[in-house]
């Protein structure tokens, strides 16, 4: 209770501050919040202009908030609740989060593929968007030594990134590009990405991916896999969240020969379809691991149904058989 209670006097504090600064800056809620986030980190008020009222209000909302109290946890949850509003008014109809329990389920992944790692460690997350997938395996990972990128198109997106990453320090480096150009990052252990699910609009950027489309335009979330499989090191793992049919489609025959040649399938996990407005929306974690001296196909691969995440009982049941699969399999690790 203690802990939920935290969350949402650190929320009132990003939400009453990011209103102030809407409502003066005459912006949408969602900039106004990206606005705070960059005050929150450097302790100061950055914005010219404001009413004196305005900068009174502000700096008694600052004093009050001491980040250190808060685990990083607690402070992507609140921050996230903050971003969810913004993402409601209508900002951005075309973006959604990552759900909570996506990032916390695939940091579990991640540290299990990576159970025995030693030494740095390099995520690499390929459409970041407000930082809340990426974050949250940061905060679940056991590693000591991590090193992250990420990749967003959308310039207010990032902005969120930087300032969720930075109130949680996390030292995290960013790049305002298209995720489908060539990036400036180098190879990751990891490679997450929740897929944007949909058509890539510029045909000639498309023209170096295997998996371009023989006519019209390429399917985004494709040439994402191929970027993220291209920007791995040799051994290393992918965790793509993608829409249930990606193997149903017309280029679903192309995907499979360029996976079958660059990595080997380790799992297709199916999110609960609570989750989603419509099974045809529904989605899936699939995991690879790319192709390399340490990497090795998996006795089976690892399927599931997941459950609702609240029900406990199935989701042990769920936890066991993963448990029995990572027992078997253990020797296909890095």
């Amino acid at each position: 209770m203690e802990t939920i209670s935290k969350i949402e006097k650190l929320f009132t504090i990003f939400n009453e501050s990011a209103e102030i600064l809407s409502k003066e800056l005459e912006d949408p809620y969602i900039e106004g919040l990206a606005e705070t986030g960059e005050n929150f980190f450097h302790q100061a008020i950055l914005q010219e202009g404001l009413s004196e009222l305005s900068k009174k209000k502000l700096d008694q909302l600052y004093r009050s908030a001491n980040l250190s109290l808060y685990t990083k946890e607690e402070i992507r949850k609140a921050f996230q609740l903050a971003i969810l509003k913004g993402l409601k008014e209508g900002a951005h109809p075309n973006h959604q989060m990552t759900p909570d329990t996506v990032g916390i389920f695939m940091g579990y992944l991640v540290n299990k593929f990576f159970s025995d790692w030693e030494g740095r460690f390099v995520l690499l997350d390929l459409a970041c968007g407000t930082g809340n997938l990426l974050t949250a395996v940061l905060n679940s990972l056991e590693m000591e030594e991590a090193d992250s990128y990420g990749i967003d198109v959308d310039e207010l997106l990032i902005r969120l990134a930087y300032s969720n990453a930075n109130l949680q320090e996390h030292p995290v480096s960013f790049f305002n590009q298209d995720s489908l150009q060539p990036l400036f990052t180098e190879p990751a252990d990891a490679v997450i990405c929740d897929l944007p699910v949909g058509y890539y609009p510029d045909d000639a950027g498309a023209e170096g991916y295997e998996l371009k489309a023989d006519k019209g335009h390429s399917y985004a979330h494709h040439l994402l896999i191929e970027q993220g499989v291209k920007y791995a090191k040799p051994g290393a793992y992918l965790f793509f969240v993608v829409p249930n049919q990606l193997f149903e489609s017309e280029e679903a025959p192309k995907l499979n020969k360029f996976l079958k040649e660059k990595a080997f399938i380790q799992g297709l996990l199916q999110l609960p379809l609570t989750m989603f407005k419509s099974e045809q929306h529904a989605k899936s974690i699939l995991i690879l691991q790319k192709k390399g001296d340490r990497a090795a196909m998996p006795k089976n691969a690892l399927l599931a149904n997941l459950p609702k995440f609240s029900n406990k009982a199935g989701m042990q049941s769920v936890m066991n058989q993963l448990e029995d699969w990572f027992k078997e399999n253990k020797q296909n690790q890095v």
